[in-house]
């Protein structure tokens, strides 16, 4: 399955113990908002360097996942989102966003973008250790 229970194994993080400040429809808009602006800036693109093949990916939004909050503490949540890029291939994206009042992308600002997966294929699965959630090479 997408997100497995066993917690060694899950693909993203649940949110944290407590309620979450922010609802997924709201980070949903924040990712949505914050893509426009910047597509607009790059010729219609979301631009987004991705290290593992050493290139700049030119991306269209084709979704966010609004069925999941990822909540990592200190204000910080994520939320995945699919892409079509310009070189043929699909894209899989966490993007983490910050609180951060005055921000134009309904209260929270953009802090990290990394490639999840590419053509479906993951290139990392969150694993927590003592309440800590880190990245882990599939």
């Amino acid at each position: 399955p997408e997100h497995p229970e066993e917690a060694e194994h899950k693909e993203h993080p649940e949110h944290p113990e407590g309620h979450a400040e922010v609802t997924i429809e709201q980070l949903g808009d924040a990712i949505e908002a914050w893509v426009a602006w910047d597509s607009e800036l790059h010729g219609g693109y979301l631009l987004v360097r991705d290290s593992e093949a050493k290139e700049t990916l030119e991306l269209e939004l084709d979704k966010v996942h609004r069925e999941r909050l990822s909540a990592l503490g200190d204000g910080v949540y994520f939320a995945c989102a699919d892409f079509k890029a310009s070189n043929g291939h699909v894209y899989d994206l966490d993007v983490f966003m910050q609180d951060g009042k005055g921000s134009p992308f309904h209260g929270l600002f953009p802090t990290e973008v990394t490639v999840h997966k590419k053509d479906g294929k993951a290139r990392y699965t969150w694993h927590e250790a003592d309440g800590v959630w880190t990245k882990k090479a599939p």
